[in-house]
């Protein structure tokens, strides 16, 4: 009986253990590109990511550049690094389909998941921009090499969220300094914000609130040509009546006086 127990404990050992090299995933035995490429999407599409990664990854380095698969090898690679939360791994192999394959039926797509990758990275508008700077020129690429792509819509859209977020980050430091009446300082953030995104959905507020830092200083003459400005777009608006309240339209120059 104990000798039976042992031969079936054995048999199952080594079954498990058949089993565990059976499954170990080795990119190197596979005798053509085709045959690792067929291996590597069957373990992206069983989600076994580190797999997938380190059969892309060979044919990105093995395959000849003109290969049809290198393409989509780099859509693979990257994809299954962005499943993982390697962010700036993924933005790496989408831009690098865009950079060698500009023509290719994958490269908007890998240009606005690279986009999105780089933007991932930028976890809140306080942080470092430095990967949000890197996809706003990672979405103005898709947008400049495929115009006609119907990626675009959903691409601004997404742009437009994205400068929203440099939007604030510029508000945010200029409330820093107005709170503080360092109000010179904060006049250029708020300035800056309305300048270089003034359709954003802070712009309404940085408008606010530079009204406020021209009367604070006195610059009656800024405060007024905003008010007038502020009036045209937010008409009937009770926070822009009350900003503005007490300072007087922007005087129009007549047609006589233009005249030199």
């Amino acid at each position: 009986m104990v000798d039976r127990f042992w031969k079936c404990a054995t048999a199952a050992l080594v079954l498990t253990v058949g089993a565990a090299c059976q499954h170990e995933f080795k990119p190197a035995s596979f005798k053509t590109n085709e045959q690792l490429y067929r291996a590597g999407v069957h373990e992206f599409e069983r989600q076994k990511w580190d797999n997938a990664i380190a059969a892309f990854e060979k044919l990105t380095l093995d395959l000849p550049a003109r290969d049809s698969l290198l393409p989509r090898s780099y859509w693979y690679l990257a994809t299954a690094h962005e499943r993982q939360g390697e962010h700036l791994l993924a933005a790496q192999s989408y831009s690098k389909l865009v950079e060698s394959f500009p023509d290719d039926s994958l490269s908007d797509n890998a240009a606005l998941e690279a986009a999105r990758s780089y933007w991932r990275m930028w976890r809140k508008p306080t942080l470092d921009p430095t990967y949000g700077e890197t996809a706003l020129a990672t979405y103005n690429t898709l947008l400049g090499l495929y115009p006609t792509s119907p990626l675009v819509p959903q691409a601004q859209k997404e742009l437009a969220d994205l400068e929203n977020w440099f939007a604030t980050k510029n508000y945010d430091a200029g409330l820093f300094y107005f709170r503080r009446k360092a109000y010179d300082s904060a006049i250029l953030y708020f300035k800056d914000v309305l300048s270089r995104w003034p359709n954003s959905p802070m712009a309404k507020e940085t408008s606010l609130r530079l009204v406020e830092a021209y009367k604070a200083i006195r610059y009656r003459e800024d405060a007024s040509d905003l008010c007038t400005q502020l009036r045209r777009k937010y008409a009937n608006d009770g926070e822009v009546k009350a900003a503005c309240n007490g300072i007087p339209d922007a005087a129009v120059p007549s047609a006589t006086s233009a005249v030199p």
